[in-house]
């Protein structure tokens, strides 16, 4: 009869698991090293506004450049390896584009960083669901909390470096060699063999195939055009949570201050609402999935997106839009996680394809965000643009079906 299934993870799934995490973490505190010392280095280079503007694209569009390789190297190399090469070729790119002499030295780094921080992105993501499978319970949300938190390590790091007056290159200098050194180690502790997922029909990362199950590796089926469209279903469910993030990136500070006249400091706490909220979501989100599913965490985030932040652009409050972004950030926090788990286990998808088209195409939405938000706003208010906020979170709550819903775990008892 059936008995609900149960039991510890070993101390080798553990280690990878902290292994996996310290990857997300590197991955996280890299790239906010340098963000915050931008304006040393435009004002080093003498960059006009709109040189700088189209040197710090080249990181966005190295991104987008590389990403679609991800799939073919995680398949030929796995996916440890790869992230972890590409976090030392990251931090590499990233020193190189904090010292560079010049506008177009600076811009190859930027390239350099974003394509292969990209590439790491996919297969530290990977490697997680790997992890994930071998735990058989959703932990990958709490992967994702722990980049935000490498987020404000790393700018924290850079505040400190700048008050301290830590020169540029050593600053990027120690952050390399100290992340490149964590991921390294990390390398040791993570899962060994090959990146095939078992697929089977009732869903995705719940356990092997029988063809697997025989040692005959996974399971493959023809990619139909219902597979296709479920994809394209995920990739925009993860482009919703991108274009909120970005808006919270972007224009929360903008907004509030211009537009509402809040100090810069409060200005600022727009941006720090929705991020510390989207992490704390994500703390929870693991056991909120185990134990409604998907497809309702999904929903009803986006219920909390569209609610919270239609009423704080309906009602223009200093207070009330802080916590419309915060309930933004909270409502998103598991939707990148989950379109990027149920797209790596689409039937009929080579190991990785599905989660790299996710990658990708979100980094599209990053890229896209901006200039988009920023033309509805020269035409009528920046008000107006952040209607993308609550107009994504209606997109989610539209879309959520195409995730999986909860599911009982269970082992045949014998007799």
């Amino acid at each position: 009869m059936p008995a609900q299934f149960s039991r510890t993870p070993t101390v080798t799934q553990q280690h990878a698991r902290a292994a996996v995490a310290a990857l997300f973490l590197t991955n996280g505190a890299l790239i906010a090293n340098l963000l915050p010392r931008y304006p040393e280095i435009k004002s080093a280079l003498a960059l006009g506004n709109t040189t700088y503007g189209l040197t710090i694209a080249a990181l966005p569009t190295g991104a987008i450049a590389a990403g679609l390789f991800a799939a073919a190297l995680i398949r030929r190399f796995g996916s440890a390896p790869v992230a972890v090469i590409g976090t030392v070729g990251t931090s590499i790119a990233i020193l190189l584009a904090g010292i560079s002499p010049s506008a177009g030295l600076f811009a190859v780094g930027l390239f350099l960083a974003g394509a292969l921080d990209a590439i790491t992105d996919v297969a530290q993501n990977a490697h997680a669901l790997r992890v994930q499978r071998e735990y058989r319970r959703s932990i990958l949300n709490s992967f994702h909390a722990v980049w935000s938190i490498g987020a404000v390590l790393g700018g924290s790091m850079a505040a400190a470096a700048i008050a301290l007056n830590v020169p540029l290159g050593w600053h990027l200098g120690v952050s390399a060699l100290v992340f490149a050194i964590v991921a390294l180690v990390a390398l040791r502790f993570c899962l060994p063999g090959p990146d095939q997922v078992a697929q089977q029909p009732d869903g995705p990362g719940q356990g092997t195939s029988a063809a697997a199950a025989r040692g005959g590796g996974p399971s493959r089926t023809p990619v139909s055009g219902r597979t296709v469209l479920v994809l394209l279903a995920f990739v925009l469910v993860a482009i919703s949570g991108a274009l909120v993030e970005d808006a919270g990136n972007s224009w929360a500070a903008l907004y509030l201050s211009a537009d509402l006249g809040a100090p810069a400091a409060l200005a600022a706490t727009g941006y720090i609402a929705l991020v510390g909220a989207q992490t704390v979501g994500r703390l929870l989100g693991d056991r909120l999935v185990d134990r409604y599913g998907q497809r309702a965490v999904a929903r009803a985030g986006g219920v909390i997106v569209t609610v919270g932040m239609g009423t704080a652009l309906a009602l223009p409050t200093v207070p009330g839009t802080i916590a419309g972004f915060a309930l933004a950030g909270f409502g998103v926090a598991t939707l990148v996680p989950a379109a990027m788990s149920e797209a790596n286990d689409l039937p009929g998808l080579r190991p990785g394809t599905g989660l790299t088209v996710v990658s990708w195409l979100m980094r599209l939405g990053f890229l896209a965000s901006p200039p988009v938000v920023g033309l509805v706003a020269d035409a009528t208010s920046l008000r107006v643009g952040l209607l993308v906020v609550p107009l994504a979170g209606v997109l989610v709550v539209l879309l959520a079906g195409v995730l999986s819903g909860r599911r009982r775990r269970t082992i045949t008892a014998p007799g």
